[in-house]
């Protein structure tokens, strides 16, 4: 089976996409022939050298994100069935033809949702209801800022938040302004045109995909007692002592809360929005345009053929 690889940490020339031995599942373990993969900013990251930071031993298997159908199962495996549609997360290996996953990094796939759609949602909606409800408590009625709305991770944000009955301003450049909008953000904010913390305030929780200065500046949008959660920064410990909450959001497998936003998508509260589909011959490509920071929405690989 061909499997997107590295032996080493760098930039794009260490890809490359091997063949390799189909595992078969152990005892509590689910084996996925991987139909589409989610590509996002921790894979090409890991090929930069977070992996070692997050104790992986090379080579690395790539891939995060996916959905698939069940091939096999190992002994103990109840909910799952061979054929069974399923959408989730794994620690690594998903830019494959197959997979070997537990039951806790699956649920079964939404079933208004195609496959390639279908792998544009689990880690970003993760990432999105661990930040906003795990973390920063956000509840109806409540004012919550999103940094990016038309990313990968935040168009799925707003409309979670909007589900939940939050006020949601959202961040974009004005290209993105009726993307956003659609949905379902209250409000919208171009970054380019003027400093968003002169127009957002009082809010009770931002939740912030950028970093940098912008996780910086965000501070100054909370109210007292406010929460201010991040995907992508490392919060100091001068962080903590603004008078406002601030955590960072390790996203990490959950197969009820998978189940969950299954329900919101299938009721057409929740819906992804994929910007570019490639084959797995085109991972490199995949890598370089997520790199590029301006991607609206999703890459999704395309491993069906």
């Amino acid at each position: 089976m061909k499997a997107v690889v590295i032996n080493e940490y760098g930039d794009n020339s260490v890809v490359n996409i091997i063949d390799i031995a189909r595992s078969e599942p152990q005892a509590g373990e689910i084996l996925i022939k991987v139909h589409a993969a989610g590509v996002n900013p921790v894979d090409w990251k890991i090929r930069r050298g977070a992996g070692q930071r997050m104790g992986m031993t090379l080579p690395i298997h790539l891939g995060g994100e996916l959905s698939g159908t069940v091939a096999a199962v190992g002994a103990g495996i109840e909910r799952f069935h061979a054929g069974d549609a399923v959408y989730g997360i794994v620690r690594t290996g998903a830019f494959a033809d197959y997979v070997v996953a537990t039951a806790d990094q699956l649920a079964h796939k939404p079933a208004n949702l195609d496959f390639i759609a279908a792998a544009a949602v689990p880690l970003g909606a993760l990432t999105a209801w661990q930040a906003m409800f795990d973390l920063a408590g956000l509840a109806a009625g409540q004012r919550i800022l999103i940094t990016s709305g038309a990313g990968g991770v935040g168009s799925l944000a707003v409309q979670l938040a909007r589900a939940a009955g939050a006020h949601v301003t959202a961040m974009a450049s004005a290209p993105n302004e009726q993307l956003v909008r659609g949905l379902g953000a209250d409000e919208f904010i171009d970054y380019t045109a003027q400093p968003f913390e002169d127009v957002a305030r009082d809010m009770d929780v931002v939740f912030d995909t950028v970093g940098g200065e912008t996780f910086q500046r965000a501070f100054t949008t909370l109210k007292p007692g406010g929460f201010l959660v991040t995907s992508v920064a490392f919060p100091a410990d001068a962080d903590h002592q603004r008078g406002v909450g601030v955590a960072r959001v390790q996203c990490r497998p959950d197969a009820a809360q998978l189940a969950s936003i299954r329900a919101l998508v299938e009721t057409d509260k929740l819906r992804p929005y994929v910007a570019t589909v490639l084959p797995l011959a085109a991972v490199r490509q995949a890598f370089a345009l997520s790199e590029g920071g301006r991607t609206r929405g999703k890459i999704v690989l395309d491993l069906s053929s």
